[in-house]
């Protein structure tokens, strides 16, 4: 295991220091950075922007070749992380913990932690994993002068950590499996766009995953949070599933063919479903066929009749029912709106 220590003052110097042993090139356009790597220790990136209301992103994108340790020094720079791990697992120790007590997270799920000021984090990555990891940090002072942040609303713990801008407490939340902060993540990771417009993208979406940090988290407080007795595993499973409909919902599809494709039980597969999307797996077809139908009507030239049956439907009558109960419109009364458009 290879360790690297980190002593920054604040995000742009722990990606320098963190260079400095795996290589790289750090490249700057309109202040979003981003280190690439292709070393005998890494291969992908690891990208960072800061903003002026003392919110930072950091994003790894990385495979490291050994299993690396990186020791974060809170004596200069102490942000509230919150973290999501999208793809991947890593493993977190405060220093006062002992060696082999290492908590480690999953893919799909969230973090909130912070340390004492002059304590330690220890963060573990795994040799041959593909990470693809979210840290969002605060600096409580800048942050806390913002108007408008609603820190006031939080649960009294967070509430608490926020105030604590002499980083005298340490504070840790392990969150549940959030599919939510999933997408919104890869959204934030998919933009296009270029110049300050793709910087103004990228800090409303930031805002939105804190908020949907903070708002499990608030949750899970209250025990409002729903849980799922299936395994992360067999989650992940059912989040494949759903992909997969979405990239061709026109198939033959129900609960059977699926849970006999996928060798999971119908009433789990039942269950992830409700769990991951708050639909039925029947639901969850049926609405990816209609997102389907109203793209080919916008996009293309093929009428009514072509678009139900190419979308896996079999009844015309049944589409137009169901699309004007979700759309509030039938689909003739779409196609003439576009029209007139």
């Amino acid at each position: 295991m290879m360790k690297i220590e980190v002593d920054a003052s604040g995000i742009e110097g722990t990606v320098k220091q963190i260079q400095k042993v795996v290589g790289g090139e750090i490249i700057e356009r309109w202040g979003e950075h981003t280190l690439n790597v292709h070393s005998s220790l890494a291969n992908g990136s690891i990208r960072y922007i800061s903003f002026e209301w003392g919110v930072g992103l950091l994003e790894f994108d990385i495979t490291f070749h050994q299993t690396i340790q990186i020791e974060l020094d809170a004596s200069s720079f102490n942000p509230i992380n919150f973290i999501y791990c999208l793809e991947g697992k890593y493993g977190h120790r405060y220093a006062s913990q002992r060696e082999n007590d290492v908590e480690w997270v999953d893919q799909y799920q969230s973090v909130i932690l912070t340390g004492r000021d002059g304590g330690f984090n220890n963060f573990y990555f795994p040799e041959g994993e593909k990470l693809a990891i979210n840290f969002i940090q605060i600096k409580r002072k800048q942050y806390l002068r913002k108007r408008l942040n609603n820190v006031d609303e939080l649960n009294r713990k967070l509430y608490e950590v926020f105030l604590d801008s002499d980083h005298e407490k340490a504070f840790v939340y392990y969150g549940d499996y959030n599919l939510k902060l999933a997408d919104k993540i890869s959204a934030l990771r998919k933009i296009k766009t270029k110049g300050i417009i793709r910087i103004m993208q990228i800090e409303g979406l930031v805002y939105e995953v804190l908020s949907m940090h903070i708002s499990q988290h608030d949750k899970s407080l209250r025990n409002t949070a729903r849980q799922s007795k299936l395994l992360h595993k067999e989650l992940r499973k059912v989040r494949s599933i759903a992909k997969s409909i979405v990239k061709d919902p026109s198939k033959d599809l129900s609960l059977a063919i699926l849970s006999k494709n996928s060798g999971i039980s119908q009433a789990k597969l039942q269950a992830g479903f409700k769990y991951l999307y708050t639909r039925t797996v029947t639901e969850y077809i049926r609405h990816c066929r209609l997102e389907e139908a109203r793209d080919l009507l916008r996009n293309t030239d093929l009428n009514i009749s072509q678009v139900v049956y190419s979308v896996g439907f079999t009844s015309r009558s049944y589409f137009s029912k169901i699309f004007k109960k979700k759309y509030g419109m039938s689909p003739s009364e779409f196609l003439n709106g576009m029209k007139q458009g």
